[in-house]
């Protein structure tokens, strides 16, 4: 006859494990934005994405109600991790000039890290923003930034080491737009010049270009 204990660890084997919440909507938003940067949004399949994550289709509609919200929510989080990022650069404690080639460096570096930021941008601006559209977080999130852009660029100016000509929008645009067209145009772009635009010593050259070129700009 079987203790109680043995009884015990017998029923609880034939128990299924129950799922966690977190860990699966973890799963299924990584297996999400693997997906819609390799397909993109029409071509990313649901089914592929709980396969990836290993559940039951029906779970992607429960945690993020359909693609639509899903792809939402990807973006988002591509968005969020670049911002968490950024506000860990410390730019006040470094002098104004220091600051800005950290902030320009960290942006390029960034999206040579990150090409499912590239891909799923470009994505979301072939459908014309229409899911950022009704994102009630990607705004509040580039707050910081502008923020962060403006109090170092406010510092230098004060130092005398920048001009006053730019404000802090326009600014992160163009630093934003230097390192990005590189990133989003690398195979077109090889082709045009004859030469690997994804070698690390093209890589290298481009990213100091772009550092030396805001720095350029914002000298007095």
């Amino acid at each position: 006859m079987e203790d109680s204990a043995t009884v015990k660890r017998s029923r609880k084997a034939d128990t299924p494990q129950r799922r966690d919440p977190a860990a699966t909507w973890r799963a299924l938003l990584d297996a999400a934005v693997a997906e819609f940067t390799e397909f993109g949004f029409e071509g990313g399949r649901v089914d592929r994405i709980a396969r990836q994550a290993g559940v039951n289709k029906q779970l992607v509609y429960h945690y993020f109600g359909s693609k639509d919200d899903l792809y939402k929510t990807a973006l988002e989080e591509v968005y969020r991790q670049i911002r968490e990022r950024e506000q860990e650069l410390h730019l006040s404690d470094l002098d104004p000039e220091e600051a800005m080639r950290r902030l320009v460096g960290f942006s390029f570096d960034y999206l040579a890290d990150h090409p499912e930021f590239v891909a799923l941008i470009n994505d979301e601006n072939r459908m014309e923003a229409r899911h950022l559209k009704i994102s009630d977080k990607v705004t509040e999130m580039h707050s910081p930034l502008v923020q962060l852009v403006e109090e170092t660029l406010t510092r230098g100016v004060r130092a005398g080491v920048f001009n006053d000509r730019f404000g802090p929008v326009n600014l992160y645009l163009s630093i934003a737009a230097l390192s990005f067209f590189y990133f989003a145009n690398r195979s077109t772009l090889s082709v045009i010049f004859d030469r690997d635009m994804a070698s690390p010593a093209q890589a290298a050259r481009r990213r100091e270009h772009v550092i030396s070129l805001v720095l350029s700009a914002l000298r007095p």
